[in-house]
C-alpha cells in the first residue's frame, strides 16, 4: 500500500480508499464526512456493541467532539468507511466547574466516568507536542485502519508532535508492532463489561 499526501489527503494504491484530515473552519465543506463517521459510531459502539453512550438520533458524539477536535475520515469510492477523533493533550474544553483535557487523562483523574479505573501507571501528560486519537472505528478492510494510522502519523508529524496517545484494545498493539511501530504501554490492561482497554503510546515518525 502506498500513500500521497495531498493537502492532508491520503490514498492507498488502487486509489478507492482515502483518509482526510478534517479541522474547521479550514474544512468546513467538507464537515459531513465527520456527520457521518459519528454516525458509523453510533451503528458500531451503540448498535453492535451496546455500549452505553449518549447519542441523539443515528448519533454517537461526546464532550470531545467539539470544533476544535480534529477528525481523521477514511472513505472508499466516496462513502464514509471510519474514522477516529484527534486532540492535543493541552487543549481544554468546557465552561464552568467541569472542564475536559482528553478522554484517557479525564479518565485517570476521575473527571469522566465509563472507563475503567487505573488505565495509566502514572499521570497522564498534559503538553503541546502530545496528541490522542481515541474513537477509532473501520467498517471495511483490515488495510483501512494501517491506512488511516500513517495518514494520522504523518499529520501529526506535520504538526511537530513528538508522540500519540491511543486508547484501545490489546490487539491495538499486534497491529502497530506489525507495521513496525514502537508501542509503549502506560498501564495494565483494564476491563469492565464493555470489554478491555488499554492505553499505548507511540512516537510520531518522521517523514521522509
Amino acid at each position: 500500500m502506498t500513500m500521497e499526501l495531498t493537502q492532508h489527503r491520503f490514498s492507498d494504491a488502487s486509489g478507492a480508499c482515502h483518509v482526510e484530515i478534517i479541522r474547521c473552519p479550514e474544512n468546513l465543506d467538507r464537515w459531513h464526512l465527520v456527520t457521518d463517521y459519528l454516525k458509523i459510531r453510533k451503528q458500531v459502539f451503540v448498535d453492535q456493541m451496546d455500549w452505553p453512550l449518549f447519542h441523539a438520533e443515528d448519533l454517537e458524539f461526546e464532550q470531545y467532539d467539539t470544533f476544535d477536535t480534529i477528525y481523521a475520515v477514511a472513505t472508499e469510492h466516496g462513502r464514509v468507511i471510519g474514522g477516529a477523533r484527534l486532540r492535543r493533550t493541552d487543549q481544554i474544553s468546557g465552561k464552568g466547574r467541569v472542564r475536559y483535557s482528553y478522554m484517557i487523562r479525564d479518565a485517570c483523574m476521575g473527571v469522566i466516568s465509563g472507563l475503567p479505573a487505573g488505565l495509566c501507571a502514572t499521570t497522564p501528560p498534559f503538553r503541546e507536542d502530545v496528541w490522542e486519537m481515541t474513537r477509532m472505528v473501520v467498517n471495511g478492510p483490515r488495510e483501512v485502519s494501517r491506512l488511516m494510522l500513517r495518514a494520522v502519523n504523518a499529520f501529526l508529524a506535520d504538526q511537530g508532535a513528538a508522540s500519540v496517545l491511543f486508547l484501545g484494545s490489546p490487539a491495538f498493539a499486534r497491529m502497530a508492532k506489525s507495521m513496525d511501530w514502537p508501542v509503549q504501554t502506560l498501564g495494565p490492561i483494564a476491563s469492565n463489561k464493555d470489554g478491555s482497554f488499554q492505553v499505548f503510546e507511540c512516537p510520531v515518525r518522521a517523514q521522509e
